[in-house]
Order: C-alpha cells, then structure tokens, then sequence
C-alpha cells in the first residue's frame, strides 16, 4: 500500500453509521497474541522478532490481509507513524521503536495487526459507534483462521500467555472512544470517572495510554482480562457505557434547562471561529469541534454533519498535515494549513 494515497483516504469508523454515534465515536477490540516457543517482544533477538514478522505476514492472507498492505516502522518517517498513531493503528510507544516492527492494516482500517509491539501481535477491530460485540467479533475470526497455522502461547490455567499479566486470560482489550461534554461543564465528569474505575474500567485520554483528555473525548476499557470470558467483558463495558450516556443526556437537558443562552453563545461562537480562522492549533480545533459536536447533538446545529466533524479530528492532526504537505513542518505553518482545511470545508455552513 502506498503511504500517499494511504493518507489521501478516510478510514471507514469515521462513518457515524454505527449505534450512539451522537456520543461515541468508535468502538475498539484488541487480542494480544503470542507465538510459543519465541521470547516477547522485549526481550527477542532481532532475527527472532523477524521470524515473528516473517510468520505473521506468511499466514496473513488466511485472514483477509494483503501482506503488501504492510508499514514497516524503520521505514517510515516521524510524522508518517503520527500519522498511524492519529488514525488509532499504532501506540505512541510502538512509533519510538524500529527494527522489525510494523502495522498490517486491512483497506477501510476496521482490521489492523501490530507485530512486535508489546507483544508479538495486536489484533484490532475498530467499528463505528457503540459496537464492542461486532468489533470483539471481528478480531476473534482473525484470531481463529490465525491461530489454524500458528501456535499461540496459550495456559490452561492461565489462558494466553501475554508480556503484562493484566492481558492473561482472554488477552481482549475493549475500549470505546466517547464525547462528554455535557458532563464536564456540569463538573460531572470525576464522579463518573471515579465510578468508572470503581467497576474496574479505565478512562484515558484521547490516544489512550499515557495521552491527554482533549476536545472532551475520553476512551473507556476494561483492565484485566483474566477470569473473564470475552462475551462477559464486552457486556459488561458495554452496560456501563449505555449508563454514561444516559447520564450525558440528562446533563445536556439541564444544561439546556438552565444556561441555554450561554450554551448557544458558546456553540455558535466555535463555529464562526472555526468557520473564519487563519491559524488555528490542534487543541484549540479539538476544544471547538468538540463545541460544534455538542451542537449537533443538541440540535442547535444541522450543519456541518458528524461525518464532517469526525473526518477533521483525524485529517487536521500534525501527522495529517505534514503527510499533504509531504515533509516536517513547524507547528506554526502547520497551524494556517489546519485553518485553511477547516474554512474550506465548513465553505457551506451558514453562520
């Protein structure tokens, strides 16, 4: 796959074509995966992470992959793995590491494999909206026709074997990214964070792992995998997902209720700054999308559209932009580019 024309495409999860797509954007399965016999990743020579390597793009096929569609870390540049990091197909530690490490991505991007991250292999489903099940589904086929032609370290005590014990057991990592900015103006947001992990659940960042909350967009997994059957963590994540977006709702309705004046000014006003700005910053488009967001989910707003909103998350990231440009830029010139992409396709949105 040629990375250009990789980076001139829109991956398919953006498409608020799934179930809650009002408040979360995606949904997200990973399956940490072992090959017996070969040390983990940190630990592996050079030529064992190759056999690895080597291993998994030979069995690819079997499982929908193109062994072309592959991105080799040492081959790429800086701003071409932040761009992999933008679209949630690699971790930002995994684009500090090189050797024979890479991503094999599926066209359309729900399907992804890291090899060679934390473990030998990563497998990930990433859907549109609230679809854990679909998404958990997806990768358990890839596991199945996968594991016909390798061996994965795998317990019977245990389950399989992965480099932290918190992926024992079933090795699954479900995660859903959602917007919550009803319950961070209502100063709701700690509570439901502190019952969040109460339950065992972790609430990251927008990239996850050691990332920022930004544009109020939190990412929500389950911790641990052992003792846990696959279809008991995806329905367990799941319910406490429907239960914060009720709570969302109801802070959005009293929101309403109480500060629709300064809710509106504060809608309106991102969406002329948006609209008409010449240099704009990453944070300050998350923080202003996330206002527009909000306005469309409370239907002050019809335009621009969500499919919009979500494509510009990903397309005005540094790594996005830096890629059109086809070289590193500063972050100020990245700032009027990011600005001149926004104006051009809020062009039809009336203000």
């Amino acid at each position: 796959m040629n990375f250009e024309n990789f980076t001139h495409t829109i991956p398919d999860w953006l498409n608020p074509e799934g179930p809650e797509t009002n408040s979360v954007i995606s949904s997200r399965a990973r399956l940490a995966r072992n090959i017996a016999g070969i040390p983990y990743a940190h630990r592996a020579s050079e030529s064992q992470l190759n056999e690895v390597l080597t291993t998994v793009l030979d069995t690819s096929s079997s499982a929908g992959f193109d062994p072309s569609d592959f991105f080799r870390n040492a081959e790429l540049k800086d701003y071409q793995k932040d761009v992999l990091i933008e679209r949630h197909l690699i971790s930002p530690v995994f684009a500090q590491k090189d050797g024979n490490r890479g991503v094999l991505v599926k066209e359309g991007e729900h399907h992804s494999i890291m090899i060679n991250e934390e473990d030998h292999l990563r497998l990930q489903s990433l859907r549109s909206g609230l679809d854990l099940l679909g998404a958990w589904e997806d990768v358990d086929t890839i596991d199945e026709e996968l594991s016909k032609e390798t061996d994965f370290s795998f317990s019977m005590e245990y389950g399989y074997l992965t480099a932290c014990p918190t992926n024992f057991g079933t090795g699954l990592r479900a995660s859903i990214l959602i917007h919550l900015p009803a319950l961070v103006l209502t100063k709701e947001i700690q509570r439901v964070i502190r019952s969040v992990n109460q339950l065992g659940l972790a609430v990251r960042g927008y990239h996850g792992e050691g990332s920022d909350v930004v544009g109020n967009f939190f990412q929500i997994s389950n911790q641990t995998s052992l003792g846990k059957n696959e279809r008991e963590i995806v329905n367990s994540l799941t319910s406490v997902v429907n239960q914060i977006i009720d709570y969302e709702k109801r802070a959005s309705e009293m929101l309403l209720k109480e500060a629709k004046s300064q809710i509106e000014d504060k809608i309106w006003r991102s969406l002329g700054i948006l609209k008409t700005s010449r240099v704009l910053s990453t944070h300050e488009f998350m923080n202003l999308n996330s206002a527009v967001r909000f306005g469309h989910y409370l239907q002050i707003l019809k335009k621009p559209d969500v499919k919009t909103l979500n494509e510009l998350m990903v397309l005005v990231q540094p790594g996005h932009i830096q890629a059109q440009l086809g070289k590193e830029a500063e972050p100020a010139e990245r700032d009027v580019v990011r600005a001149d992409i926004v104006r051009q396709r809020f062009v039809d949105v009336k203000i």
